[in-house]
């Protein structure tokens, strides 16, 4: 990766779409240090911490945690990506429009955006009043001064979630790379550095002085190799596929033949990336979201909630497995429809050496189709459930690693690092060969 990037800065044009995008990213970072208008930086709090806040706080790159403008980041406009793929999905209209090409990608474009703003607003309104006991009028005192200081900090922070939104587009479009997954991969690496910085310049040490030993460093040194360890084995699966042989017969047209070549067909381990651990910890954590931003905390249903779903619930990682291993084959089906592979490989000629073609050959992707995933399924499980667990050891929980990384973190950084190195060698390879055609 390191050579393709000095291949990169030596070539002019994809030189200045690396720069426009760190400026756009800049640009993010010092939204995310701006306060809100009308909290008090003294008395304000988050809210309490849970499995779903933090990671919040982790894409959000600790916006969320220090009440920025940028509060909210891009978690709305992946929340109506999301929902405009399911609705892609049961709505005609919708399915007709993602068909349609460039013009109908651009529409439900605009519609994802419209239903972004309209998440943002409900989503800005609930962390308002998680903040409200820190929210301090800036227009004197009295109730219409503090409904118009909430007003204006709702308004703010879905203008913020819209900018950050803007600012994504503007990367994909001018820059290199997906701008949406490059600002939550930098608010995920930002909540790195923090902690690991936090650990280094003040707990540590202090524990030193304090006479406590070195376990501090310790701690960081295990840490620091769980993390690579779990960066080798997400890159090696995201790498990873199975790929199905297919020939094609000979084919004699005129006075030329067509055909006689072998290609294959790779089917991901882990074709869901890291869309089934979303879902499901949405899903999950979408009541504790709720309870969190109302602020109850005393009723029967949330101390049963926080008992049997919360973090180190009862039930919560079987609930969590069974989940990831739904949403894996979901989203699997959505990807991966051997029905019209199998039309399509008949249709050109072509059949799986040993297998007839038709339905014998859609039958034989769709099992080799469903025991990958049950892999790449159970992948994520492991990945989403035993780290989460092995951080919340004491010692790495009282350095702030607990918090650090989530398994969502590590699997949206290898995938985005992975997308990016894939673009900028596409613009390289298409750089090359125009300059040969010249």
């Amino acid at each position: 990766m390191l050579q393709t990037l000095k291949n990169a800065f030596l070539a002019p044009d994809i030189r200045k779409k690396i720069l426009f995008t760190l400026a756009i990213i800049f640009i993010y970072r010092i939204g995310c240090f701006i306060p809100v208008p009308g909290l008090d930086p003294t008395t304000f709090s988050s809210g309490q911490e849970n499995d779903f806040m933090q990671m919040l706080y982790m894409i959000t790159g600790g916006s969320l945690q220090n009440g920025t403008i940028f509060a909210l980041g891009i978690i709305p406009f992946i929340n109506s990506f999301i929902i405009m793929q399911l609705l892609t999905l049961v709505i005609p209209k919708l399915e007709r429009l993602s068909k349609e090409g460039e013009e109908g990608r651009k529409q439900i474009t605009q519609y994802t955006r419209y239903l972004a703003i309209g998440l943002g607003i409900i989503q800005a309104i609930g962390v308002m009043f998680s903040w409200r006991n820190s929210i301090v009028p800036v227009f004197g005192d009295g109730k219409a001064s503090e409904i118009f200081t909430m007003i204006c900090i709702v308004i703010i922070l879905t203008a913020g979630s819209s900018l950050v939104m803007w600012l994504g587009e503007r990367i994909t479009e001018y820059g290199v790379g997906n701008g949406t997954s490059l600002i939550i991969f930098i608010g995920i690496v930002s909540s790195l550095g923090l902690s690991i910085g936090r650990a280094i310049i003040n707990t540590i040490p202090a524990q030193i002085r304090a006479g406590e030993g070195t376990a501090g460093i310790w701690f960081l040194l295990a840490f620091l190799l769980l993390v690579v360890l779990l960066f080798m084995l997400i890159v090696f699966v995201d790498l990873s596929d199975r790929k199905i042989t297919v020939q094609y017969a000979k084919q004699i047209k005129g006075n030329k033949m067509y055909g006689g070549q072998s290609t294959h067909i790779p089917i991901k381990v882990n074709s869901g990336g890291v869309m089934p651990i979303i879902f499901a910890s949405s899903l999950i954590m979408f009541p504790q979201m709720i309870m969190q931003f109302v602020g109850n905390t005393t009723s029967g249903f949330v101390l049963w909630w926080y008992e049997w779903m919360g973090v180190g619930g009862k039930i919560y990682p079987l609930f969590m497995f069974l989940l990831i291993i739904f949403f894996a084959y979901f989203y699997s089906q959505i990807q991966f429809n051997p029905d019209d592979i199998a039309r399509m490989i008949q249709q050109n000629g072509g059949f799986i050496p040993g297998i007839r073609p038709g339905k014998s050959t859609s039958d034989h992707l769709r099992k080799i189709n469903n025991r990958i995933t049950l892999f790449g399924a159970l992948f994520l499980a492991f990945v989403a459930i035993i780290p989460t667990y092995i951080l919340q050891i004491q010692g790495f929980a009282s350095f702030g690693f607990a918090n650090a990384f989530s398994a969502t973190g590590l699997l949206i950084v290898v995938s985005v690092a992975l997308e990016f190195e894939k673009q900028l060698e596409s613009q390289l390879l298409v750089k090359h060969n125009k300059g040969f055609l010249k």
